[in-house]
């Protein structure tokens, strides 16, 4: 099947073109980097596989609606982030007090430490983890999402704009009082010990 091996945007227009199994190349291709963008907005695994499966289904109904001058990654985590976002809107709108358990410390620790650390500093380890967890828990959802973006997926201002559907303003305060709330939470971490 030489259409497995085709850029995005002639897998898409395959499947545009009736070629149903092509859309699971697209999945096979960009479900772990969705995956990953999925989990650090929502804080957890079960949310987390929740947006991937509703990010695919939509992007899989709007199809045609993907314009080929972008990246289908870009167009992709777009609807990821919408996803994110209106799940993270939906718990808040419901009031759902089940908040997400942070992360195991071993992944915590397999993330963070380097090296053969010692018990000290894997109990640092999972410390920190809890506590940037529980900084990032306090952001707002959109803060959450424009900090995600531009920190852990390294897009540009412009894009974090479009992604989120905001002005490059608007994109830079979100990421401003993010990084500025996220500060204030962990600062106390930080300060060396009297």
């Amino acid at each position: 099947m030489d259409w497995m091996e085709g850029n995005d945007a002639a897998v898409v227009a395959l499947v545009l073109g009736g070629e149903q199994d092509a859309y699971r190349v697209l999945v096979e291709r960009h479900s772990r980097a969705v995956f990953r963008l999925a989990y650090r907005m929502m804080g957890n695994e079960h949310d987390a596989e929740e947006v991937v499966q509703e990010t695919f289904l939509k992007a899989y109904r709007s199809l045609k609606k993907f314009e080929e001058r972008s990246a289908f990654s870009t167009w992709l985590y777009r609807i990821t982030s919408n996803c994110a976002l209106d799940l993270i809107r939906k718990r808040q709108r419901h009031d759902d007090k089940r908040a997400p358990q942070p992360p195991e410390e071993s992944e915590v620790v397999a993330q963070i430490a380097t090296g053969d650390p010692g018990p000290d500093r894997l109990a640092l380890s999972g410390e920190l983890g809890k506590q940037i967890y529980a900084a990032m828990r306090e952001l707002s959802p959109m803060e959450r999402a424009a900090f995600v973006l531009r920190h852990h997926q390294g897009h540009s201002i412009a894009e974090i704009g479009r992604l989120l559907s905001l002005e490059p303003s608007a994109t830079k305060n979100s990421i401003f009082r993010a990084v500025q709330k996220l500060r204030r939470a962990l600062e106390p971490l930080a300060s060396p010990a009297r």
